[in-house]
């Protein structure tokens, strides 16, 4: 035995299963990872022959999932980068095992039934769906960190969710936004955000040339915003774009202020609320984060302008959407559950 520890992965296919994969190759503390396929999967046997990028003499072969299999082969954390519905299914089973689980879909996310019903989940054994859905935590180690530490089920966030939620929580906990005047994300994301699979909107002269809202009143991320920042849904609203290009988000959001400040309190709160916190950077006001500073790392980079009224403020917010949206976020979370340094593996 190495006293590594082993993981499985389910669903490398996709973009955020091949950013894991990356990353677990090389984190210090893990064996290398099992790479599951669903049996309606295809007839890829090695991931290599999905993404020739990767290269190694010993391949990575694709095994069929088999909870027996899993058991046999010591494995303590299986992620799942699955599609929501998948996720749903085969957490009871993972969680029946003793597996501790990582999601990376919005399986298990939200909490309030009117939230979760954006799914359209049926699920097989409603008392058990709800009895998962209370264990699992919502996996923003910013905000939850005690709790992802202990838990057996982790419901790693949506990345625009991350961006707004990561923005607005000191704020909010100080009290000093006008929460009666409103909040407005005007979110951007690369095109990576949308999956692999492509559709017309995603297809590339649809894309190219081009920035498109969608999803306006009805994006799934809105009820993890404001479930996390406890605000009612008339308190915000949210409007997600489409850029053209690979990877990346960057959250403009404006707020009002129940009070006259300074951008030197705005500084210190924001600075405060995230000390320790090493995967958050705060930008001095008036500079302003942009995409290019946090592509590839699993850094949010805030910051803000705030009006010569000190009542008006606008936030930037930028993270990479398969890094500390995604994958990055997942592997930060795992080094919490097992005790390792927040940075480990991601630096």
């Amino acid at each position: 035995m190495s006293g590594k520890l082993k993981t499985a992965i389910l669903g490398a296919t996709g973009y955020s299963g091949l950013e894991l994969t990356r990353i677990l190759l090389r984190h210090p503390h893990l064996e290398k990872p099992v790479f599951l396929q669903r049996s309606d999967s295809g007839a890829a046997t090695n991931l290599a022959d999905i993404f020739p990028s990767l290269s190694g003499k010993c391949g990575y072969p694709l095994q069929a999932l088999s909870w027996p299999e899993l058991k046999r082969q010591g494995v303590q954390l299986l992620f799942l980068a699955t599609p929501h519905e998948a996720s749903r299914a085969l957490v009871p089973a993972a969680v029946a095992e003793g597996l501790r689980v990582i999601d990376l879909s919005g399986a298990w996310r939200l909490k309030d039934e009117q939230h979760n019903d954006v799914y359209g989940f049926h699920d097989e054994d409603s008392a058990q769906a709800a009895a998962l859905t209370k264990l699992a935590v919502y996996g923003l180690p910013e905000l939850n960190g005690i709790s992802v530490a202990n838990a057996s089920l982790v419901a790693n966030p949506g990345c625009y969710a991350t961006s707004v939620i990561l923005a607005l929580a000191p704020l909010l906990k100080e009290g000093l936004v006008d929460r009666q005047r409103g909040i407005i994300s005007d979110s951007k994301s690369g095109v990576s955000g949308a999956g692999k699979e492509p559709n017309s909107r995603t297809h590339f002269v649809s894309v190219a040339d081009n920035l498109s809202a969608y999803s306006v009143f009805g994006h799934r991320h809105v009820g993890e915003i404001v479930e996390q920042l406890q605000l009612r849904s008339d308190e915000i609203i949210f409007t997600p774009h489409l850029l053209p290009i690979p990877r990346g988000i960057l959250s403009t959001i404006y707020v009002h202020l129940n009070r006259t400040m300074l951008a030197s309190d705005i500084d210190a709160c924001l600075r405060r609320f995230y000390s320790n916190k090493p995967w958050v950077r705060i930008f001095p006001s008036p500079q302003l984060p942009q995409i290019q500073f946090s592509v590839h790392t699993n850094y949010c980079d805030l910051g803000f302008c705030l009006a010569d009224d000190g009542r008006r403020m606008v936030m930037v917010s930028c993270i990479d959407n398969l890094m500390k949206g995604a994958a990055g976020q997942a592997v930060q979370n795992m080094n919490l559950m097992f005790g390792w340094s927040e940075q480990e593996g991601l630096q």
